[in-house]
């Protein structure tokens, strides 16, 4: 593993080879600089390629066992019984399969991984807030109790995301949430600009508690404050740079 990488892991998840990977040791320059991820960008894909090959082998993995996903904000979950040809179109992946590497892409969005060690099941989910509100944590945790979890032994880290004093939104996206169940209210307040702001991940750890996870807990990082550190769509929008990077994160039996 090259020295530069940096890989956040979380104590809830102990005993299983994950990681959040930040953009430190990459191949990638200029905008890009550090460990994008993404091919869905417009970086070199050679760059892409190497960033990639570099987090196969931290995860002890050939690049052709990692898994990921064609993400579209969706509450779709895929079940990976051998890696795939193509990424299939999902914002969750769930397998029981030893050795496959589960990988989701982030750019403020949250990077969820799952575990039940007792059953030998693990999942990767993107969950922005749509993806959120429309069910995406919950539909994991459901196709993980398909190929054996239990949900009160089944253990969830949130990774590094955009943090409410950086998320401002306007009202009709609050609108969204308060329609859908007015205690959803208690994640938005009021913020420096008189719009409200909203904390993603807070809501992230009350769908997840809700459904029963043993345990869940977010990782602390907010993408959009270090830029040093993360990738951030709306701090690249804020710049008016032309395209942004994306982070990875990973997890295998």
């Amino acid at each position: 593993m090259p020295a530069t990488l940096e890989i956040l892991k979380s104590p809830v998840l102990a005993g299983l080879t994950h990681g959040f990977f930040t953009r430190h040791g990459g191949a990638s320059s200029g905008i890009y600089h550090g460990l994008n991820c993404g091919h869905g960008s417009q970086d070199q894909r050679e760059a892409v390629a190497l960033n990639r090959t570099r987090v196969a082998e931290a995860m002890g993995v050939a690049p052709q066992a990692m898994v990921g996903m064609s993400q579209v904000h969706s509450a779709d979950v895929a079940v990976i019984e051998a890696a795939p040809e193509a990424p299939p179109t999902a914002d969750a992946l769930v397998t029981r399969v030893p050795g496959l590497l589960l990988t989701v892409l982030t750019a403020d969005c949250q990077p969820v991984l799952f575990a039940d060690r007792k059953a030998g099941v693990i999942g990767a989910a993107h969950a922005g807030w749509r993806g959120a509100l429309d069910g995406v944590l919950e539909a994991t945790l459901d196709a993980m109790e398909a190929q054996g979890a239990q949900r009160p032994d089944t253990v969830a880290v949130i990774g590094p995301c955009i943090s409410q004093r950086a998320y401002e939104v306007g009202f009709d996206f609050m609108d969204n949430f308060v329609m859908e169940d007015e205690a959803y209210g208690r994640f938005f307040s009021g913020g420096p600009n008189g719009k409200p702001v909203f904390d993603l991940p807070s809501f992230g750890l009350y769908r997840l508690r809700a459904a029963g996870v043993g345990m869940a807990e977010w990782i602390g990082r907010c993408t959009y404050s270090d830029p040093d550190r993360f990738y951030s769509y709306r701090r690249t929008t804020h710049r008016g740079e032309a395209d942004y990077g994306r982070l990875i994160s990973a997890i295998r039996l």
